[in-house]
């Protein structure tokens, strides 16, 4: 009953976005179960596994993601992330970082897996949410004139970029460090930092990726997304997996082949159920069902902006549309590689992709714009103080004398009437 007086009482143009936001989320989520499920069976086979074990997995993965946004969402006010409480998301967040670079396994050619026995972590897709807060916070202490210049300067170095180099010099994923940065930008976009600087700090983030492309080996030959069949092997190199991909959507055309039915999961397309599920996703629901996801991730982009424009203050409007800009960022990050558009970064499709630290640090992000939609219906505090104002009539120090001299010349005998 609680709830239901509670949705009742939530203003129309909160209430329109957050359900666009959770039908958004449920139809990207039962989307990534079946093509999961569609794109998985014969590597699950070929690894002599259950044919469902990739699904089996994504589900225990999606059911821990919802209750962890459900706790944010209803248990932890996004003012909360204004306290002490940052520093310990930092702080685990930089600690899993420390202990993959000194402990962490390799998997795919890279260190960026932290195992824990019983599960086994990729701590720098929960960095970027506590990188993204911590951002958050430091401009708005900033902005409430608790901080000088010196020290936003500082602190922004201190807590949010060099964790950043660390990451990327430590796990060398470009991906995740991009993510971050478009997560950042977001954060002084919203949080109204000056154009010049903003326009100063992309200049600076896209010197370091052609840099860090370049001058990188393993990173250069992904510049083959050009032309995949000039791989220097006939494309039987490093350009095999974008030309399957470009085979994928060409079986597809416009209505696919059908769920189920393709071709390229047949191990020809590597990582066809993480990376590259896009792809069968293409082959399978043809252009079609390609559009649909794409249209989801852009009703997302609209929700997740409505409730960051209702937040009650500018620190929630960073929360909700830094996380916002980086989960569609991502998602078209994923579907630019996996087209041939972009180089390959080997980041997930949000929602979609198999993979668990990817889609439980996908969920908590939707909690974390759910919290702000939950705040966006209380009154603001300029409503607060509007209420609280109250109108004093002042009364000057003579005035009962004044109200008896008028009475006594009312009742004075010159006065009445015979």
């Amino acid at each position: 009953m609680a709830s239901a007086r509670e949705a009742r009482d939530v203003p129309a143009h909160i209430l329109g976005p957050r359900l666009l936001l959770l039908v958004t989320v449920l139809a990207l989520l039962l989307i990534g179960l079946v093509m999961v499920y569609s794109a998985s069976t014969v590597e699950a086979l070929s690894e002599g596994s259950d044919p469902a074990s990739y699904l089996f997995d994504q589900i225990k993965f999606a059911v821990i993601g919802v209750v962890c946004a459900l706790v944010v969402w209803k248990f932890f006010p996004y003012e909360v992330w204004r306290g002490p409480l940052v520093w310990v998301a930092w702080g685990l967040a930089v600690g899993m970082l420390v202990l993959v670079a000194v402990m962490g396994t390799v998997g795919l050619g890279a260190q960026r897996w932290l195992s824990l026995g019983f599960i086994s972590l990729q701590p720098s897709e929960f960095a970027k949410i506590a990188f993204i807060l911590m951002g958050a916070r430091i401009l708005d202490r900033f902005r409430a004139g608790e901080l000088s210049t010196r020290d936003l300067f500082v602190q922004t170095a201190v807590l949010v970029l060099i964790p950043i180099l660390f990451l990327y010099r430590t796990q060398s994923d470009l991906g995740t460090t991009l993510i971050i940065f478009v997560g950042i930008l977001a954060v002084m976009w919203i949080g109204e930092v000056p154009l010049r600087i903003i326009l100063l700090v992309l200049g600076v983030g896209a010197v370091f990726a052609v840099f860090a492309t370049v001058f990188t080996g393993y990173r250069s030959d992904r510049l083959l997304f050009l032309d995949p069949w000039g791989d220097g092997e006939n494309g039987y190199g490093n350009g095999w997996q974008l030309i399957h991909s470009f085979y994928a959507f060409a079986d597809g055309g416009l209505f696919g082949v059908g769920i189920g039915n393709s071709r390229e999961k047949y191990l020809w397309l590597p990582e066809a159920e993480t990376d590259f599920i896009f792809a069968i996703i293409g082959e399978e629901l043809g252009l079609v069902g390609a559009f649909a996801v794409i249209l989801l991730f852009m009703l997302l982009l609209y929700a997740g902006m409505r409730i960051a424009r209702s937040a009650p203050d500018n620190f929630g409007a960073m929360i909700a549309g830094s996380c916002t800009i980086m989960l569609v960022f991502q998602a078209f990050l994923n579907i630019g590689c996996v087209m041939g558009v972009l180089p390959t970064t080997g980041k997930p499709l949000p929602f979609i992709s198999s993979g668990g630290s990817s889609l439980i640090a996908t969920l908590i992000m939707v909690g974390l714009v759910l919290s702000v939609s939950r705040a966006a219906g209380a009154p603001s505090i300029y409503d607060r103080r509007r209420e609280d104002l109250r109108i004093v009539r002042s009364v000057p120090d003579d005035a009962p004398r004044r109200a008896q001299g008028r009475a006594d010349r009312r009742q004075s005998p010159q006065r009445t009437r015979r």
